[in-house]
């Protein structure tokens, strides 16, 4: 049914948005990804960093901003120092060098905390998702035995979807917590 498969879509896509979200949490190790939200000024033009720079892993917890044009060196600064994302460049003339801190017990579980809030939003969406879905079905004007039967496969979809949820964030949860 075409109602099951627009709703396993819009099930997958809240899936994706939570494993995107879970990248911005510093587990303590370097992640190109953390950078995602910089934003530089390019002569003037809001240009994201990646399109801007290459950005490599030279240690385990250190991150090396190479810019293609070197003039935009302290843009790139300013624009990680404006982005809050709590890490501080060094610019050597050449390079922008960021260390990632080790992480504190008290901030693994600050990070802990923002990613079960992250994992409860993706399952408010999907419950948001069922209930359109379920309304969709009720408007069709089906047999009831058919609504009762598309009802209960999209409870299959949540339960299964859900269970995708509490998986990846214990994931995540082991990440941020292990030294």
């Amino acid at each position: 049914m075409d109602i099951l498969n627009q709703t396993e879509i819009k099930m997958q896509n809240a899936i994706e948005n939570l494993e995107k979200r879970f990248t911005n949490i510093r587990a303590g190790r370097a992640n190109p990804n953390i950078l995602d939200s910089v934003v530089v000024s390019y002569y003037g033009t809001p240009t994201p960093l990646k399109q801007l720079a290459t950005i490599s892993i030279p240690e385990a917890r250190q991150l090396m901003i190479k810019p293609f044009d070197k003039s935009c060196l302290a843009s790139i600064e300013k624009g990680i120092y404006e982005s809050n994302i709590g890490l501080t460049p060094n610019n050597n003339g050449e390079v922008i060098i960021l260390n990632i801190p080790q992480l504190t017990e008290e901030s693994r579980k600050e990070y802990v905390k923002q990613a079960k809030t992250m994992a409860e939003e993706c399952k408010i969406a999907l419950r948001n998702i069922r209930q359109d879905s379920n309304a969709e079905i009720k408007k069709q004007e089906l047999p009831e035995d058919e609504v009762k039967a598309l009802t209960n496969d999209i409870q299959d979809i949540i339960v299964k979807y859900n269970k995708t949820v509490d998986e990846k964030l214990k994931i995540k949860e082991s990440e941020l917590m292990s030294i």
